[in-house]
């Protein structure tokens, strides 16, 4: 199954009901991603732009968005991105499959 990042930015709202009732969003998560039959492998709180951060496994695209879309349309984050990765042996695989198809591309450059 493909990997996923989905990164996020709670309300200001939502950190206020944080701090006033300390809760494991984790727990809280991980019902949602496995009724998608997906799996919740880490949830990260962050300092920086975002605020969380979970890796995800999901069966595919739709099946991720559909999840993004329940937590986004939930009214507790203020924005974020959904980033879908690849393994190592991924990307091996990619760099293989541009090293045999770059001889048929020409760039602006000449």
């Amino acid at each position: 199954m493909p990997f996923y990042m989905f990164q996020a930015r709670y309300t200001s709202e939502a950190i206020k009901a944080m701090i006033d009732t300390p809760q494991d969003r984790e727990a809280g998560a991980r019902p949602l991603v496995e009724a998608m039959g997906a799996k919740l492998h880490n949830l990260f709180f962050c300092m920086g732009q975002d605020d969380v951060v979970a890796i995800i496994e999901a069966p595919d695209d739709e099946t991720m968005a559909a999840a993004s879309f329940i937590i986004g349309g939930s009214g507790a984050f203020s924005g974020g991105a959904t980033t879908k990765l690849m393994t190592a042996k991924q990307a091996m695989s990619a760099m293989k499959k541009a090293q045999a198809g770059r001889a048929s591309y020409k760039p602006a450059t000449g």
